[in-house]
């Protein structure tokens, strides 16, 4: 019997490398991610008709991962799809890896806690990659509400579900700068802010503030505050932290000049996507007409707040 398995892709609205430090943030699961069509064997034997570099040290990472946490070794046979851009800040890898475990636990009749399992799975993206990223990824694919955010204390590991007015719509629009963070300055903004560069603190006490006033501004529905909120974000990442890219920061021009109620890089930046709120029913004019003022190279996705990580069905 086969089994199918999603796990979302997510959208952070604001809280850049804050994770990296114990800081709060606020993603959303959205409803792009990775399917894992799969049934019991005796090994683990994956492939997928998307392909990128290395995928297969994720599946590895996961394995090994899980079975330090007690996992009976039972292996899946299977298939991987994906509707997640790579290399856009939606962290494709972190879906996969949830999508790779949810598979693996329930074929060993085997179960973790959300946050303990987002934990296991943190580590291994470390392993795979070296990435020293956060936990915020694998949280948001798991624990994702629709239509709500996901306001997240990263140090305290405790958590509770913005609402997002329903009436407003996320776009997002990829730059067509494509990173990879092992590739890019990540992991020496960690070293930095690890080693308290006074700059990039401020980046990081700034944005826990923004936070805590962007869910308030999303519970009353505040477009003007949101607004101010999310220039503010994508400012103190520009300047404070460094991480932006020309692209992102006209993308982000363009999407005011084009009507959103807020705009702001999303992801670790030197490259990807923007996240900007539109109401919902001029979303997709608004992303067409982004991406006709920056150029073909440019995507959007017109994502609506999702479920976390699940089950889809069984298959006989």
């Amino acid at each position: 019997m086969s089994r199918v398995f999603f796990a979302p892709g997510r959208v952070n609205l604001i809280g850049e490398y804050t994770d990296l430090v114990g800081g709060l943030v606020l993603p959303a699961a959205i409803d792009l991610g990775v399917t894992l069509t799969c049934e019991p064997a005796d090994a683990v034997d994956l492939r997928t008709d998307q392909p990128s570099a290395g995928w297969e040290r994720y599946v590895d990472a996961v394995e090994r991962e899980l079975a330090a946490c007690g996992r009976p070794p039972v292996g899946v046979r299977g298939s991987l799809t994906t509707s997640l851009p790579s290399g856009a800040g939606l962290s494709s890898s972190a879906a996969l890896e949830v999508v790779i475990a949810l598979g693996l636990c329930a074929v060993a009749d085997f179960a973790l806690e959300p946050l303990e399992l987002a934990q296991a799975l943190r580590r291994a993206e470390h392993a795979a990659v070296g990435v020293p990223s956060g936990i915020m990824d694998q949280a948001a694919s798991l624990l994702g509400r629709a239509g709500h955010a996901l306001m997240l204390d990263t140090g305290a590991l405790t958590y509770e579900y913005v609402p997002i007015p329903d009436v407003l719509s996320l776009v997002i629009v990829h730059s067509g700068i494509h990173r990879a963070l092992a590739e890019s300055g990540y992991a020496q903004r960690k070293r930095e802010l690890e080693s308290g560069d006074p700059r990039r603190l401020r980046h990081v006490r700034s944005e826990d503030e923004r936070v805590l006033a962007v869910a308030a501004a999303l519970r009353r529905d505040d477009r003007a505050a949101l607004g101010e909120l999310f220039r503010a974000g994508h400012e103190s990442l520009r300047t404070d932290l460094e991480v932006t890219t020309p692209e992102l920061d006209r993308l982000v021009a363009l999407a005011y000049e084009q009507g959103a109620v807020a705009a702001r890089m999303t992801g670790g930046g030197f490259g990807g996507a923007i996240v900007a709120l539109v109401e919902r029913v001029t979303a997709e004019a608004f992303a067409a007409r982004v991406v006709s003022a920056y150029g073909p190279e440019a995507r959007a996705f017109v994502t609506e707040a999702s479920d976390g990580a699940r089950e889809l069905q069984s298959k006989r």
